[in-house]
């Protein structure tokens, strides 16, 4: 009897697993606005039981879901929600264009309400429901603030609390952003250098596009307009000769202030083909501690690192450290072709634990520094949300440390992950810091734009040390104002420093820069006026055979393995052409500028429109094969919905205020 119970409950426990496995089908296709038969990317995709997908580039989508599932739900800010019968296996979705305004928000706050209105912090509030809420100033709306809340059939009870459009974020977020205080209106006469380091970090207009696509309007400190602008490619000239940057430039009217006139710079680096780059000894610094425990965080991460491991060659060579509590080597240095031993190591990751991100830089430069390859690419990849809280932590700390350790001739890339609890401040630090660039990875899509699309540029300097200083002709320029690199201004004297630190292009990059200018004679309240000097007389500049001149731009840039800069001088002639015969890259680059003082709600909007950008940016769309610049067209089309609909609280309120 004994024999015969161990073979009957081993068939009794299989019967049961076979029992317990759910059956699934995948179900894929392609979303498309049905007015135009365009591709939307972003969609979010929602099974029954709550299984979620996001359409790419193309529109198109796949998702897993039960075999019993019998409808998906296609949702995206500014459409009509579907949901769809699963008919087959292949379901393409045309959305439609919602007519009114949003009409339902997200409270989050620390009001008592009863359990069946709540969960946690967060209550879903109709537009009906709002008209209660006091708002301070429109500005404070369009950052997602409010002063506080009354909610009909609640208590009576006001706190504050923050108003965002519905979004997926975490309740409790924590992130962080660095203060921007925007560049002002310098007059041309007292101050005419206007010196910046290049940045060809693209990471906020990834992260405020997250913030758009999840239904809020991001932080007016996470809207860095120069990494708005970057994001994007421009077709400038190559460059010709030893110099490995081109400088090309361009004016018109700025389009929110005709009366001012509009300057764009453009730097372009040498593309070079992949199989021309040389060697890299790459070291992937990856975060494995409990806060990237999350679907858009390590998963994403690993994914991500894959389609990077694909693109290397024999040649190159990847080791692979983690940090969490402590720092360790998964992976020592291994050839490029090695591919399954190397994603093998990923597949093992998981998450958990504290996050000492001092020590896994300290460990990850010094296996760098074991495999330096002379004259190759040796460059260490962090991977993080940049929530380091073990050992060196602070922002101070970490740009001590990384300060340091670019001594060394290794470059640092910094791509950041996930939502909630982003150190965004901390990550620009390390890679301004630390001779490199900084990304922000929200889907599989812009992992393949950064690693794969933009491989060498990502990945391979061909300048370092890159500065510009832009001098302007007082006869012709009353005033001018950088647009954004706020973060990146340098004294006058740094220009000529070999020793200041300024940032890098890698292989293919462009960097585009932007001056409002006001030219003389032109009235304007942004020029200021200074009252007559006592011991000096005689405002009229002194013009030395430059009169046909606008401005001057001077670039500074050392070749990567060297120490002494070289300096390139281009002369820019006052001929101006009329905003609609200007480039495409012209007007596409304005139209991000604006729509950036619209979302920072600058001081210097003066009439920029969310229908101008829109306009201007489709009418410059050009050629456009990865469709960025059409996401760009309705992402600026769903900020608009947004802030619409904040206004239009803002409004009624004041008419409540008034009754």
């Amino acid at each position: 009897m004994k024999k015969l119970i161990l073979p009957v409950l081993i068939v009794l426990l299989f019967g049961a697993f076979k029992a317990a496995k759910v059956k699934t089908q995948t179900i894929s296709g392609t979303v498309t606005e049905l007015s135009t038969g365009q591709p939307i990317p972003g969609v979010s995709v929602y099974s029954p039981d709550r299984k979620h997908a996001s359409t790419d580039q193309k529109g198109k989508y796949s998702i897993t879901v039960p075999a019993s599932a019998t409808e998906l739900t296609f949702v995206y800010i500014g459409y009509e929600t579907q949901k769809i019968k699963i008919r087959a296996k292949v379901l393409d979705v045309a959305m439609k264009e919602t007519q009114s305004s949003l009409n339902e928000v997200v409270i989050r706050g620390y009001q008592k309400r009863s359990r069946d209105q709540t969960t946690g912090s967060s209550y879903i509030a109709t537009g009906k429901e709002i008209k209660d809420v006091p708002v301070a100033q429109v500005e404070q709306l369009l950052q997602g603030r409010v002063a506080g809340l009354n909610i009909q059939n609640s208590r009576a009870e006001k706190s504050k609390s923050r108003m965002m459009l519905r979004s997926p974020a975490p309740e409790n977020s924590s992130e962080s952003y660095a203060s921007i205080t925007e560049n002002q209106f310098r007059t041309a006469l007292t101050q005419p250098l206007s010196t910046f380091s290049i940045d060809v970090d693209a990471a906020s207009y990834t992260n405020l596009r997250r913030y758009i696509n999840n239904g809020g309007l991001p932080p007016a400190d996470a809207v860095r307009i120069e990494e708005m602008i970057n994001y994007f490619d421009y077709d400038y000239a190559q460059p010709k000769g030893d110099d490995p940057v081109n400088i090309t430039t361009e004016i018109s009217s700025a389009p929110w202030n005709t009366s001012h006139k509009l300057v764009k710079i453009g730097l372009q680096g040498k593309k070079i083909t992949t199989d021309r780059l040389p060697a890299s000894n790459l070291v992937f610094l990856i975060d494995v501690s409990g806060s990237m425990a999350q679907p858009n965080k390590l998963p994403l991460l690993v994914s991500s690192f894959k389609l990077l491991t694909e693109q290397l060659r024999p040649s190159d060579k990847v080791a692979i450290v983690v940090y969490a509590g402590q720092a360790g080597m998964v992976l020592p240095s291994t050839p490029g072709d090695q591919k399954i031993k190397i994603k093998e190591a990923l597949n093992q990751l998981s998450a958990g634990g504290s996050t000492a991100g001092g020590q896994g830089i300290e460990l990850a430069y010094k296996i760098a520094s074991d495999n330096f390859i002379k004259n190759g690419n040796n460059r260490v990849i962090l991977a993080t949300d940049g929530d380091f809280n073990v050992g060196a932590s602070s922002d101070d700390a970490m740009q001590k440390l990384i300060e340091n350790k670019r001594k060394s001739g290794i470059f640092l890339t910094v791509l950041g992950y996930g939502m909630g609890n982003i150190k965004d401040s901390k990550m620009e630090v390390l890679a301004d810091k630390g001779n490199g660039n900084y990304a922000y990875i929200d889907n599989i899509t812009e992992a393949r734009k950064v690693l794969i699309s933009e491989f060498g540029g990502t990945l391979f300097t061909i300048a370092k040390d890159v500065k510009l200083q832009v001098e302007f002709n007082p006869a012709k320029v009353q005033a001018y104002r950088l647009v954004g690199y706020e973060n990146r201004m340098l004294k006058a004297r740094d220009f000529n420093d070999d020793l200041k630190d300024a940032g890098e292009m890698g292989a293919g990059h462009t960097v585009t820069a932007l001056y409002e200018v006001i030219p003389v004679g032109v009235k304007s309240s942004f020029a200021g006026r200074v009252d007559d000097l006592k011991y000096q007389s005689g405002k009229k500049p002194v013009v030395r055979n430059n009169s046909g001149e606008l401005l001057t731009v001077k670039m500074r840039y050392k070749k990567p393995d060297r120490n002494v800069s070289k300096l390139i001088v281009h002369p820019v002639a006052d001929h101006m052409q009329p905003f609609g015969q200007t480039s495409e890259n012209f007007r596409f680059s304005a139209a991000v500028a604006e729509f950036g003082m619209l979302l920072r709600q600058s001081d210097f909007k003066q009439n920029a429109s969310f229908d101008h950008v829109i306009s201007s940016a489709q009418n410059a769309i050009g050629k456009d094969n990865e469709g960025y610049r059409a996401e760009f067209v309705k992402l600026a089309k769903s900020a608009k919905l947004l802030a619409k609909e904040l206004l239009t609280i803002e409004q009624t309120n004041k008419i409540d205020e008034k009754n």
